[in-house]
Parts: C-alpha cells; sequence; structure tokens
C-alpha cells in the first residue's frame, strides 16, 4: 500500500480507533543509552493494532457482499479485531481459531458476536478450513497480515507515531 492508501486508513479510522500514546520510560532510556518510545497499542480497541487493519479491511467490503459475512483465522488479536468491526458494521463473522487459543481470547471474540469454528492446529490447517467456509457461504476472507486492506489498516500506526514524533520534537533513529 501506498502513503495515500494509509492515509484513506487513518480517515476510515479516524471516529474509532484510540489514538494510543507513546510512553518513554527513564529505565529504559538508560539500558538503551538514548531515548525509547513505545506505541502503547495494548491500550488499542480490542487490545492490537489488529483492530486497525481488520476495520479497514472490512469498511471496503461492497455493501452487497457484507450479507454473506466474512471469515477469518487467528489464535487471538486478528479475531477479536475482526470481530469487533464486524459487530460495528454489522457484518456476520465466522473466525477459525485454534482448540488451544487463549480462552480469554476465544471468550472475547465471542463476546463480539463472531461464531468460532475451532480446528486442532496440529492435524488441520485453517487457510484451508477458512477457504472451506467462505466458498460455502459466499463469506469474504479477510487475512491477518497479507493484504494491502489490512496492511493499510496497520500502517496507520506509523502515521501516529510520525504526529506524535513530531509534537514532542523528537527525530526518530528507529521505528520497530
Amino acid at each position: 500500500p501506498s502513503l495515500v492508501d494509509i492515509e484513506a486508513a487513518a480517515r476510515r479510522l479516524h471516529a474509532l480507533a484510540v489514538l494510543t500514546p507513546l510512553i518513554e520510560n527513564p529505565l529504559l532510556n538508560e539500558i538503551a543509552g538514548g531515548r525509547v518510545f513505545m506505541k502503547a497499542e495494548p491500550l488499542q480497541r480490542t487490545g492490537s493494532f489488529k483492530f486497525r487493519g481488520a476495520y479497514n479491511f472490512l469498511s471496503q467490503i461492497e455493501p452487497g457482499a457484507r450479507r454473506n459475512g466474512v471469515v477469518a483465522y487467528s489464535s487471538g488479536n486478528h479475531a477479536q479485531g475482526v470481530a469487533a468491526a464486524a459487530a460495528i458494521l454489522g457484518i456476520p463473522a465466522t473466525i477459525v481459531m485454534p482448540s488451544d487459543a487463549p480462552v480469554m481470547k476465544v471468550e472475547n471474540t465471542r463476546g463480539y458476536g463472531a461464531e468460532i469454528v475451532l480446528y486442532d492446529r496440529l492435524d488441520e490447517s485453517r487457510e484451508d478450513i477458512a477457504a472451506e467456509i467462505a466458498v460455502r457461504t459466499g463469506a469474504t476472507l479477510v487475512p491477518p497480515y497479507d493484504h494491502p486492506w489490512t496492511i493499510a489498516g496497520q500502517g496507520t500506526v506509523g502515521l501516529e507515531i510520525v504526529d506524535q514524533c513530531a509534537a514532542l520534537n523528537v527525530v526518530a533513529d528507529a521505528v520497530l
């Protein structure tokens, strides 16, 4: 995705994504020998940056296709992001999760209204299960990271970092 795509995603997310702070810790600065800032995305809606990518993706699905729902696969963060975005947009969601996923992540995903399909990660392929559901139901497959809409949404965290560094009069040597 281009900067234009990420800026468009930021506009879509503007009223929904939490503007998470950059935080600094004196002890970490001392250990690192410089200033270290951390983007507090655990404070984001659903607890991670994955909501950004999920919402940006779902918001671009054509209205007619939305009624068929979405399907995603994830052990937790993308699952919760897709489920929350689907709830906001009124789209049915099915999430393929491993049977050994953290109970809290499964319950949080279910709490957003998603249907959960559990699988055995040792013997089954989450990608194959999700693809079969998409074919059978007409649902749109929402990949966790390898789609331009997902990447652009997740990339909005970078725009915030740039703006927040500028406000602090900080020029970052690196962003990880």
